[in-house]
């Protein structure tokens, strides 16, 4: 549901907060700048303004009837088109990354009931079917954690999961 078609749109998302903020609105539906801040733990002014540069560029859209400062967003009907693989797929996997490498640096500073995470790899042997079928799963996993409320106690949490075929290298 993203795309960036040059060098204008690829600026839209160059900030981890308006990839965030698409990938929410992909899960949720639609959410006003306080209910994305509160999701999100940014401030509202932050969102606000951020929804509004992706609105500039395309991908958001004030709901229908909706006004004032409760405005909710959602992404474009119809969506961009696709994006090329160099786009925000490796934005994203930087982000990824970052956020890990900064996590391992730093966990010894996390409260101790943080101080844990989850690793999981594995390779499988499937066909395309099954790999869509792996991805679907994991992504309805992780849908109701992403679509419901923060609850109390809770704290942002990296999930990344990359399902993908394995290529043999060019001498192989």
């Amino acid at each position: 549901m993203r795309c960036v078609i040059g060098q204008d749109t690829e600026m839209a998302l160059r900030h981890p907060l308006r990839v965030a903020l698409i990938d929410l609105l992909t899960t949720a539906g639609s959410v006003t700048a306080n209910e994305a801040a509160r999701r999100l733990g940014e401030s509202s002014g932050a969102c606000s303004f951020h929804l509004r540069q992706l609105e500039r560029y395309g991908y958001v859209e004030p709901v229908a009837g909706a006004h004032g400062r409760a405005r909710p967003w959602r992404l474009t009907t119809p969506p961009p088109a696709p994006k090329p693989a160099h786009g925000l797929g490796s934005l994203a996997r930087e982000l990824e990354d970052e956020g890990y490498h900064r996590w391992l640096a730093r966990r010894h500073t996390a409260p101790e009931r943080w101080r844990r995470d989850e690793a999981f790899s594995e390779v499988l042997h499937l066909t395309p079917d099954e790999l869509a079928i792996v991805a679907a799963q994991i992504n309805a996993v992780l849908a109701p954690y992403a679509a419901r409320k923060r609850p109390r106690g809770s704290g942002p949490v990296g999930v990344v999961a990359r399902v993908f075929p394995l290529i043999p290298e060019a001498d192989e």
